[in-house]
């Protein structure tokens, strides 16, 4: 089964433990909480370009 990146992000934001996320979805480890929050950061951090 797939668990969309969205889905573990939701939840963390919403205030859940890493812990309390992979009891609500018995399909991840630990460690793909994690690899969720790594995923989002590297999308996120993007050059900013200033047109002069």
């Amino acid at each position: 089964m797939r668990i969309r990146v969205t889905d573990v992000l939701d939840l963390l934001g919403n205030g859940l433990s890493a812990e309390q996320v992979v009891a609500e979805l018995p399909d991840l480890e630990g460690e793909d909480a994690q690899a969720c929050l790594q995923y989002a950061s590297r999308k996120l951090n993007h050059p900013v370009l200033v047109a002069a």
